[in-house]
């Protein structure tokens, strides 16, 4: 059955790239591409010092939106006909793009799988990927 709205989560990555342009080739029906704002915490930056919330929160909604810009320019160039919306969310990206599915009304999630360090589901997908994959109510396209 033919989706009526997919859901594209983008990271930066050549992988999610790859699935963008597999959504926006192969379904002609409604796309919304997501991308999750994931501000560095003071665990993860070297020597804990990083700048304050606030300003990690503005540094990583920045780059969502950017990334979200150059996503607009590739569907804009795709040949396709399909209506493509852009949403920046705030959270861990695993759990931010399950509530989005649960509450966005999409029925098809397509996205990049990453090699991760845990299980071989993890190694073989990714971490975020195998999440969603175990994780969504709809269909789970990973484009590796």
């Amino acid at each position: 059955m033919e989706p009526s709205h997919v859901l594209v989560p983008l990271d930066g990555s050549p992988l999610a790239e790859a699935a963008l342009a597999h959504a926006l080739d192969v379904f002609d029906c409604r796309t919304t591409i997501l991308s999750v704002a994931t501000p560095v915490s003071t665990g993860m930056s070297e020597s804990g010092v990083i700048e304050r919330e606030e300003q990690r929160r503005e540094t990583a909604r920045e780059r969502a939106t950017a990334l979200l810009e150059a996503a607009r320019e590739t569907a804009s160039e795709a040949d396709t006909a399909s209506e493509v919306e852009t949403v920046v969310k705030e959270g861990e990206p695993a759990e931010t793009i399950i509530a989005y599915v649960e509450d966005g009304d999409v029925d098809h999630v397509v996205m990049g799988g990453h090699g991760g360090t845990t299980g071989i589901a993890s190694r073989l997908l990714g971490t975020v990927a195998t999440t969603v994959v175990a994780e969504a109510p709809v269909t789970v396209t990973v484009v590796r």
